[in-house]
């Protein structure tokens, strides 16, 4: 996947800069090399980006395409997110073993997914259902769904159409029943900061998808969460203004604090978002997480 979307960028940019000419180096991550444990237990913020991040610091590598969702919200000093394309579908997908929706889904199964976020949100709208782990690339999950080991999974849209795996978005998850990830679906191009090579990217940068983010990560930066804390969330530019849909959730599920916000200034939309539901009682549910970890 990661490779994938370093392609996308590359491509993106070619076409735009005729003669341009890239190459792609590939940076094994700790969150790629660790497939037998939760992401929770693996590592807190940065486990998708840490090594890569220091490549580009050391001048090993020009340009590092992430996952806007696995891009910690505050970022190494020198280091700046020089453009963010547009959009893929933010949505997460719902594919069973019967190619079955999530309304004729049976009472009870065992369905799979990585995600704490994913896990708290499915124990509410199947609440008979195991959620199990399920870690891997999209082959591998896709496969072990084949193979019986569970009768559905939950994956982000954005991962199969970028991979051409189209034949199972059929069933996407809308926001109301599975709130995304915040930045699902978004590329971020982190560059050196005062680099030349940031001008090259204006062409590839998308201004309302950069709204969007930016209004998700500063709900997630105040609420200082990582892969430890089941939250979520997902904006939408319009007409002016940014509306912001987000949640958090104690590990278990049982507490779980929803909002919205609009307004013109994507920063402040979600910091008083995130205020107004750590005041509602998530500030408890972070101090017992952290505590929990520490």
């Amino acid at each position: 996947m990661a490779l994938r979307q370093a392609e996308e960028v590359s491509e993106r940019l070619r076409h735009i800069h005729c003669g341009l000419e890239t190459e792609l180096v590939v940076i094994k991550t700790t969150g790629d090399k660790v497939l037998d444990a939760p992401l929770a237990k693996i590592g807190s913020k940065g486990v998708f980006v840490k090594e890569i991040e220091e490549a580009l610091l050391e001048g090993r590598i020009d340009l590092a395409v992430h996952s806007m969702k696995d891009l910690p919200s505050k970022l190494p000093e020198g280091l700046i997110v020089g453009a963010v394309p547009e959009r893929e579908d933010p949505r997460d997908v719902l594919i069973s073993r019967d190619g079955l929706p999530f309304e004729a889904l049976p009472e009870e199964g065992r369905v799979g997914t990585s995600s704490l976020r994913r896990r708290v949100q499915l124990r509410r709208i199947l609440p008979r259902w195991e959620v199990l782990p399920l870690r891997g690339n999209l082959d591998t999950r896709l496969r072990r769904l084949q193979e019986g080991r569970f009768d559905a999974i939950v994956v982000a849209a954005a991962g199969l159409k970028r991979l051409g795996l189209v034949e199972f978005l059929k069933h996407p998850l809308p926001p109301e029943v599975m709130l995304p990830a915040a930045g699902q679906g978004a590329l971020a191009v982190e560059c050196r900061e005062g680099d030349p090579l940031t001008d090259l990217l204006q062409g590839i940068h998308h201004p309302q998808t950069a709204l969007e983010v930016a209004a998700e990560r500063a709900f997630l930066q105040r609420m200082g969460g990582g892969c430890q804390v089941p939250m979520g969330a997902l904006a939408r530019f319009d007409e002016g203004e940014v509306c912001l849909k987000a949640m958090v959730s104690s590990l278990e599920g049982d507490r779980l604090f929803a909002g919205e916000e609009k307004g013109r200034d994507p920063e402040r939309v979600g910091t008083l978002l995130a205020d107004r539901l750590l005041e509602k009682g998530a500030r408890e549910v972070l101090e017992e997480v952290y505590s929990r970890d520490g």
